[in-house]
This record gives C-alpha cells, sequence and structure tokens, in this order.
C-alpha cells in the first residue's frame, strides 16, 4: 500500500480529489480485479498521481471499516493511523466517562487522526487536539469536517510536552507506542512518546486526567487511587487506559464492548485451585489482565482454578456470566495423543477446536496427528491440572 504525504494528502482534499475518491469507490474501490480498469481510466483525466493517493485512501478506508464502521466511508486515514487510532466503540467509551463526569472542554494530546477527538465532540465537548506531525493534523482536520464536527474542534501542532497545561479541566493522552524506525511496538513504557513519566506531569496540571495505556502495563506502575481499566472487543483485548482524579471511580475494571458489560474489583486474593469438573470457564481477556479472575471464581458455584497459574476456571454447575466463556465438559484425562484420538473417535469427532494455555502442544500439528474423520464437532482445551498435562473433551458453546 503506498505511502501518504502532505502535498498528495492536501489534493485529495480539492475539488479534483473528491471526484476521483468517489469514482475510485463507484468502480469497485481497492477490488484487485477491477483496480487496472480502474487506474487506467482514471488516469486518462486525471494526474497519476492524485489517482494513486486515492486509491491508497480507499484502501485504507476498507481496512479502517473495522474500527469505525460506516464511518470510515468519508474519513481520511493514513497507514499509521489506521493502526494506531482509537476504535469507535472504544473512544465513545472515553467520551462518555468525561462527558458523565460534567466535562465541557478537553485537550486530546497525541490526538493522531482524531479517532478519540470526533468522540469528544459528538458527546458535546469542545476539544483541542494537539499531535506534532503536519500530515497528522491535516488528517484529523479532514475528519472532523467530515463527520461534521469541525465547529467542536481546534488542533495545533506541537510537542505536548511543552503544551500549556493551565486552565485546563480536562485532559487525554495517548502516548506513541511504536519506535521511531520501523514501526515497532514499544512495550516498555518509558519508551512511549511521551514517556509515562509524562502522564504523571500530566496528571498533576489537570484534574481529570485519562491517558491510553497498552493492555500489557504491569499493574504496579499504576499509582494509588488511579483507576486501570482494560476494554476488549469482541473478547479481543484492545486497550488499557488509566483515570485520574475524579474520573477513577475503582481501582481496576475490566469492560466488554460492544455490550458494555463491566466487572470492577481490587483484584482479590489468590482463589481457590482443584480438580476438573462438568464446566470448565475461560475468563474474557480484558478480565484476565485485569487480575479479576478470582472475582469470577467467586461467581461460579463451586469456582476453582485448574492450576494456580493458569486462568482456566471449573466450575460444578452452568452460570450465564459475561465475562467468561462456558464449556460443558465431556471428558478429561491425562495429556496422551493416543488415548485422546482413541476418544475422539468413539466420539464420532471429525473437528476440533483446539484452545490452550500451560501447554507446549501446537494446535495444527496436533490437528493433523489426531487424523480425525468423524461428523461431530469438539472443543479439545489443553491445559495443566495441579501441573499435570491434561485434555478436556468439551461440548462446542451455544453462542
Amino acid at each position: 500500500m503506498g505511502e501518504v504525504d502532505l502535498a498528495s494528502f492536501r489534493a485529495l482534499l480539492s475539488p479534483d480529489g473528491e471526484r476521483v475518491l468517489e469514482e475510485v469507490a463507484a468502480r469497485g474501490g481497492a477490488d484487485e480485479r477491477t483496480m487496472l480498469g480502474t487506474l487506467t481510466a482514471l488516469r486518462r483525466r486525471y494526474d497519476a498521481g492524485l489517482v494513486s493517493a486515492a486509491l491508497t485512501q480507499v484502501r485504507l478506508r476498507d481496512r479502517a471499516q473495522a474500527k469505525f464502521g460506516a464511518d470510515a466511508a468519508g474519513m481520511y486515514f493514513t497507514p499509521a493511523g489506521v493502526e494506531q487510532a482509537t476504535r469507535a466503540v472504544v473512544a465513545e467509551r472515553h467520551a462518555r466517562r468525561y462527558a458523565d463526569a460534567g466535562v465541557l472542554r478537553v485537550l486530546d494530546l497525541c490526538c493522531g487522526i482524531g479517532g478519540d477527538l470526533v468522540a469528544f465532540a459528538r458527546a458535546g465537548l469542545r476539544v483541542h487536539g494537539v499531535d506534532r506531525d503536519p500530515l497528522t493534523l491535516e488528517v484529523a482536520r479532514a475528519n472532523a469536517a467530515a463527520l461534521g464536527v469541525a465547529e467542536m474542534v481546534t488542533l495545533g501542532g506541537g510537542d505536548v510536552a511543552e503544551v500549556p497545561l493551565g486552565g485546563w479541566p480536562a485532559a487525554f493522552v495517548d502516548p506513541g507506542r511504536r519506535d521511531g524506525s520501523g514501526g515497532r511496538r514499544v512495550f516498555d513504557p518509558r519508551g512511549y512518546s511521551p514517556p509515562f513519566s509524562f502522564v504523571g506531569t500530566l496528571a498533576a496540571a489537570v484534574p481529570l486526567t485519562g491517558a491510553k495505556v497498552a493492555p500489557g502495563i504491569p499493574h504496579e506502575l499504576v499509582p494509588p487511587g488511579v483507576e486501570a481499566e482494560w476494554v476488549s472487543v469482541a473478547g479481543e483485548v484492545k486497550e488499557a487506559a488509566l483515570w485520574y482524579g475524579a474520573l477513577a471511580t475503582v481501582p481496576r475494571r475490566a469492560t466488554l464492548l460492544p455490550s458494555g458489560a463491566t466487572l470492577v474489583g481490587r483484584g482479590s486474593g489468590p482463589p481457590p485451585v482443584g480438580s476438573a469438573g462438568p464446566w470448565l470457564y475461560e475468563p474474557d481477556g480484558a478480565v484476565i489482565r485485569a487480575g479479576l479472575v478470582a472475582e469470577v471464581v467467586a461467581a461460579l458455584p463451586g469456582g476453582r482454578l485448574l492450576d494456580p497459574t493458569i486462568a482456566y476456571v471449573a466450575a460444578e454447575r452452568s452460570v450465564p456470566t459475561p465475562f467468561a466463556r462456558g464449556y460443558r465438559v465431556a471428558e478429561a484425562l491425562p495429556f496422551s495423543l493416543k488415548r485422546l484420538r482413541d476418544l475422539l473417535r468413539a466420539r464420532d469427532i471429525g473437528e476440533v477446536t483446539v484452545k490452550k494455555r500451560g501447554s507446549a502442544v501446537d494446535p495444527d500439528v496436533l490437528r493433523r496427528e489426531l487424523r480425525l474423520s468423524g461428523h461431530s464437532h469438539a472443543v479439545v482445551v489443553l491445559t495443566r491440572v495441579a501441573g499435570a498435562p491434561t485434555a478436556l473433551v468439551c461440548d462446542p458453546p451455544a453462542n
């Protein structure tokens, strides 16, 4: 996919650029089957660079649908912007937290292409976005206009660490978490841009501060009195956020989107450990990251971990919970390829979904070695029970 530069992006905002974008989309967009014909036809009437920029933009819009839904068709992106922007459903939750606290103005630092910026404006907040990259600011400005919130938004360039903070009632910061060379992820918070220490500086100056951080942030880095929230979308952990001042309401929170289900707690002591039971529960990733598995264990009848180091929970009965997916356990056996194969064949299993935690077995290799040909489907969970390698054969979940 082509790169996006400031000159070519500004050209896309011209009347010719808008027409080319519309025509590229009408001719099949980024569909490989129509791309050559689209390029040939449009280059007869428009500058070749403008046509290439439009095709790149339409491709980026296609990729962005997973984060922005229908809005993506009218938004503007850079490759890095698509990758790093807060998805709309998460940004809406950020904005709602500020709106519920009575915030009217918010400073959005490292605003990127405007994912959170637009959500703040849509929630009725006046927002000032700051980013050091001129192209990114242009894209954010274009997105605010495209989505009808330009009157709620102002933008400025520069180093966010040098922005005057006096007078702002609320702020949000999304530090860069990729290196400057190859775009590789940075896992050490000290390597964020600006570094994690800046979040504390910001929170000391602005009463209501929020910060987006990586889901793997160590719990010990969360200051006392600060709420840490881990968020998953459709079962996949997407981010963590820290909330300061009156925005903090609990020590830890796991939020599941799009349902909005939320589990809170302080991180209870070690839960009980025991044998496999008739039901197995797999906690949502946000629950695990938040250290709230013990809260799930406590809510299940006879709940206990299968192993003190693994987040699989056994229970005696099925209890609906949004925070973990339940499986009825048909068989539990010490792991052995031959015994597992014989059991699955006896149950007429031809297809297996393999899940694992605490096992070195490669699921793809296991599926090949099982050589199944039955007509039913099962979930095979490879884990440890009291330290012993174990296979749990489960019925597929009903939903």
